[in-house]
């Protein structure tokens, strides 16, 4: 007669299914947080470079939010606290980083545009 398995035996078995369930999760949430944090960077782009297509720069602020700040923009939203949100936005607008993302995308998008 073969016995059942022991405890830890059933969590070796067991554990990699439920961290498998919380990465899935956590994809899921990263990825509601940051669809939130696009809708206002967007809306924040167009409203300081009125005419001016926000879609690349938005991009380029979310590629380079750290996790944390796309959760205070999207929680500021969320909780009604915009000045946290828009503070978040100026910063990472501010980083070299993004400012090269935004000035690559707009000269890309101007060489496709010629050729």
């Amino acid at each position: 007669m073969r016995s059942a398995p022991s405890l830890p035996a059933a969590l070796l078995v067991a554990a990699p299914l439920l961290l498998s369930g919380c990465v899935g999760f956590q994809d899921v949430a990263d990825q509601l947080a940051r669809e939130q944090a696009r809708q206002y960077v967007d809306a924040e782009v167009q409203q300081r470079f009125p005419g001016v297509d926000a879609t690349p720069i938005t991009n380029c602020v979310i590629d380079n939010a750290s996790a944390q700040e796309i959760i205070t923009i999207a929680g500021g939203i969320a909780l009604g606290n915009t000045e946290a949100a828009s503070g978040t936005v100026s910063e990472v607008l501010q980083r070299p980083a993004t400012l090269q993302c935004t000035a690559g995308n707009y000269f890309d998008g101007l060489l496709r545009g010629f050729g």
